[in-house]
């Protein structure tokens, strides 16, 4: 696939660094940014425009899912686990979408990418997975929502661009996150393999225009080689 994507943790830099390579790479040839993170923010927009739901069990519904990382021990209850499936699918959704277009010959930088290693929305994994038990309804989005993370791991992307950085110049950039969900990413993003793909590591904390550099001459070198 001519697919560029980029993940690490928060405050990274994942969204300067996206942006900045769809602008240079657009005076070359077609090329367009994707985001695909689970877009909760939007889901919850849905789920509060509802008759007789309103925007209070919206938000209600929305803070359940979160939960489900914090107390994973705890079986979901069929609003949260249907939710957290709403928001994979939603994924999905975009994933098939990013399909379409590089077929189509476009070359796509996504923010984020999603991966089927380690559970947990923090982590682009699948969210239900990080549970134990439920009753048959919960269990069945549950193994679904695994199978839509395996078919779209299944497509690992042409290159991937993973940002380190440390959890307190991290924090300094996202003051709104708590650190004990950054420190959780820093720890676990670094190792994920993303089925094999080919990834460059780069360091978060250089200065934006040379991490720009690297990840340019990196992305010339894979979008060569695959046209051989």
């Amino acid at each position: 696939m001519r697919v560029i994507a980029i993940t690490g943790c928060d405050g990274s830099g994942k969204s300067t660094l996206a942006t900045s390579l769809v602008n240079h790479l657009s005076q070359q040839e077609p090329t367009e940014l994707l985001y695909l993170g689970q877009s909760s923010g939007r889901i919850g927009e849905w789920i509060s425009s509802l008759p007789i739901i309103g925007a209070s069990f919206g938000r209600y519904l929305l803070k359940k899912s979160d939960t489900v990382h914090e107390k994973p021990s705890t079986p979901p209850g069929n609003a949260t686990s249907l939710v957290i499936f709403l928001l994979s699918c939603w994924r999905a959704y975009k994933f098939r979408r990013m399909l379409k277009k590089s077929r189509q010959g476009k070359l796509l930088v996504t923010d984020r990418y999603p991966q089927a290693e380690v559970a947990g929305f923090r982590f682009d994994g699948p969210q239900l997975a990080k549970t134990v038990g439920g009753n048959q309804w919960v269990c069945w989005l549950r193994n679904n929502e695994q199978k839509l993370y395996q078919w779209m791991a299944s497509y690992p992307p042409l290159l991937l661009i993973r940002l380190d950085i440390d959890e307190q110049t991290a924090f300094s950039r996202k003051p709104d996150h708590k650190l004990s969900a950054l420190r959780e990413k820093i720890a676990v993003i670094p190792n994920l393999t993303f089925n094999g793909a080919q990834i460059l590591d780069l360091n978060g904390r250089e200065p934006a225009n040379k991490i720009l550099d690297e990840s340019l001459q990196a992305i010339q070198i894979s979008l060569t080689s695959s046209k051989r």
